[in-house]
């Protein structure tokens, strides 16, 4: 039977080499401070005020859209059991 790839000399190289570069910096507690750039993109931006109905309208006729295309279905699947049943 063959040994499992987690024994594996090479495995095990390379799981040291990779643990060793960094050991004082976590991967999950790392944390960059944010640019000015970044800052600047990510505040509110007055010109874009005007098109908030324009969002409001996309995510209504999206949910419309899905209404529709489950009466479809439903309508559709209802067809072939009445087949089916005649």
């Amino acid at each position: 039977m063959a040994a499992p790839l987690s024994k594996s000399p090479l495995f095990s190289a390379f799981r040291s080499s990779s643990s060793s570069s960094l050991p004082h910096i976590s991967r999950r507690n790392y944390h960059v401070e944010l640019a000015a750039r970044e800052k600047a993109l990510l505040e509110e931006d007055p010109a874009l005020k005007k098109f908030r109905s324009y969002k409001k309208g996309v995510k209504l006729t999206s949910k419309i859209g899905t209404v529709l295309t489950g009466v479809a279905v439903a309508a559709c699947s209802y067809q072939l059991v009445v087949k089916a049943m005649t």
